[in-house]
């Protein structure tokens, strides 16, 4: 198997991984991904597809993620793994698709509009 390189994205983030045979080693831009997340919540959501699938110890992971925050990072490279899988073997499909792995999350912020104080909300009003 050759080396198979998919993209996520969410928010703002966008994750570029490279999937290749291996021990389950997980480097986020150069680093552990435990060292890149520190907070188990992320590094549970970086693995969910595996769990899904049954069997992520038998992949390296290389992943340059920019953009966005922690979770929105964490959310891309999910959705970049489950690319990945599914173009390794396209029996992982169907249950990646049923959890939702595949969908890009469209949500983002909305823009700042002029004469507002945020996207909607209003300077305070004064009556007197």
């Amino acid at each position: 198997m050759e080396v198979i390189n998919t993209i996520g994205r969410r928010k703002t983030a966008v994750a570029r991984i490279y999937l290749t045979p291996g021990k389950g080693e997980i480097k986020v831009n150069g680093r552990d991904f435990k060292e890149y997340f520190p907070f188990e919540v992320h590094q549970i959501v970086l693995q969910q597809p595996f769990s899904t699938v049954s069997g992520g110890n038998g992949y390296d992971i290389k992943v340059n993620v920019r953009g966005g925050g922690v979770t929105g990072q964490a959310e891309a490279i999910r959705m970049a793994v489950s690319r990945a899988l599914v173009e390794y073997n396209g029996e992982f499909r169907g249950a990646l698709k049923k959890e939702g792995f595949l969908t890009r999350d469209p949500r983002m912020v909305e823009r700042k509009k002029y004469g507002r104080r945020k996207a909607r909300r209003r300077f305070q009003f004064s009556k007197r």
